[in-house]
């Protein structure tokens, strides 16, 4: 099937139960403000009292409740709705479970993380929120950062598409790393993902 570009780039963005939905409002904020051609389909949350969902009702985005760990068909639910929204793009936002191979192939569209890290140190089954930033001012690095990169069916394996680094050599503890790092992720998820269906969706010559 030939990939054509829209007028205006359709994603969705997978969030969890805990997450207060900031980088899904650093998104929305950065397309907004830039006027670019990406427009947030809908979201995700796993609870219905997640912080996130007042969010998509501030930000008037549709928000569905689903929890890959209590619906068995959270998957053909998730495909169902990529297919019905014509959806170009998944974006991960503290959505912490494994999409399968058999998903991944069938939703043919990039699915992209965000991770508080540079992978491929601090990554893998375990390794997200506080328990990144704890381990990294474990080992006493000078330098982290954040880790752009393609989903595949195993933690923070896929090909990574950008990282950039944030200089932590003043931070007292993992909760200073924590919010360096996230404003980290804020200024770069929103401009890569731009970029990334620019190029993914460009035709071809």
């Amino acid at each position: 099937m030939e990939r054509t570009p829209s007028k205006t780039w359709r994603i969705a963005v997978l969030t969890s139960g805990a997450g207060r939905g900031s980088n899904l409002q650093a998104l929305y904020e950065y397309f907004k403000k830039h006027s670019l051609p990406v427009e947030i389909a809908f979201a995700t949350a796993s609870r219905k009292d997640a912080p996130v969902v007042q969010l998509c009702e501030k930000l008037n985005i549709p928000c569905y409740i689903l929890s890959p760990k209590k619906d068995k068909d959270f998957e053909n639910q998730l495909l169902e709705l990529c297919q019905q929204e014509k959806i170009e793009l998944i974006a991960l936002a503290g959505f912490m479970n494994l999409l399968s191979s058999s998903f991944l192939e069938k939703v043919k569209i990039p699915v992209l993380n965000i991770h508080p890290a540079l992978l491929p140190k601090y990554g893998g089954k375990g390794m997200y929120g506080m328990n990144v930033h704890n381990a990294v001012f474990a080992s006493d690095d000078k330098v982290s950062g954040v880790t752009v990169h393609l989903v595949d069916p195993q933690y923070d394996n896929g090909p990574i598409i950008a990282q950039v680094k944030v200089d932590i050599s003043d931070c007292k503890s993992p909760e200073e790393i924590a919010a360096k790092v996230l404003e980290i992720e804020h200024q770069t998820y929103a401009p890569v993902i731009y970029q990334f269906l620019c190029k993914y969706y460009a035709p071809e010559k």
